[in-house]
């Protein structure tokens, strides 16, 4: 029996899996940031560096045909993402071992308040209004890796209105799937339902309002999503 609450809990977020007539329940949502050289060199990172972890909220991630335009920014950025989702967790979890956590995989974009995480940078202050606003993380169905295997190369590609805006190689991740899980685990402990965005390659850029998002990742998924109004 669940213990009585003060109210109504929110109800967790639930994502679609190919193949599965249940739903995959979010724990948490990593990000890994500058974990593609060109994209770090765009931002103005000169020097390649190790890449770094940020998060957004168990209920960013969406899967719907409509992501509505956030409140209070004037330029709203794409970034396209592999996301691994994870079957399994620990803590300090073995490079060798890390891929028996994962469950599967799909491809997604880490929606950004490009104005506000600039003004963020500029004052030394935290990225949460740039990087966690509601539906920030819209994501393809997740698809089981015992049927697509482990994706360390491949096409990862976004359009915008059907012209091509980001297209890069999986292969071009300073840190590949293993390495992320292995060094996240020594910050946290990892959980079944975790969502891990694993880094953007290079074209990053504006979102209108009435936008078409395509992105897809070869041998992974697509998704598509219009850009709405505020909710």
């Amino acid at each position: 029996m669940s213990e009585p609450t003060l109210f109504e809990p929110t109800t967790g977020t639930l994502l679609e899996a190919a193949g599965e007539a249940l739903r995959f329940p979010v724990h948490r949502v990593y990000c890994v940031g500058q974990n593609y050289a060109a994209h770090a060199r765009e931002m103005g990172v000169v020097e390649r560096q190790p890449p770094f972890f940020f998060s957004k909220p168990p209920d960013a991630p969406i899967q719907a045909a409509s992501v509505a335009f956030p409140p209070e920014t004037a330029n709203l950025h794409y970034e396209v993402e592999l996301v691994v989702a994870l079957g399994r967790g620990g803590r300090a979890i073995a490079e060798g071992d890390a891929l028996d956590c994962v469950y599967g995989y799909a491809v997604g974009v880490d929606l950004t308040r490009r104005d506000l995480q600039t003004e963020a940078k500029e004052k030394g202050r935290p990225w949460d209004v740039a990087k966690g606003f509601d539906q920030s993380a819209p994501l393809s169905v997740i698809r089981r890796a015992e049927d697509i295997g482990h994706p360390d190369r491949g096409c990862i590609e976004l359009d915008v209105d059907g012209e091509s805006r980001q297209s890069g190689d999986l292969s071009d991740m300073i840190w590949p799937v293993p390495a992320i899980i292995a060094q996240l685990s020594k910050f946290f402990v990892l959980c079944p339902g975790d969502l891990l965005f694993t880094g953007t390659p290079e074209g990053v850029g504006p979102l209108r309002r009435g936008a078409r998002v395509e992105c897809r990742i070869e041998g992974v998924a697509s998704h598509q999503f219009r850009i709405g109004e505020p909710s």
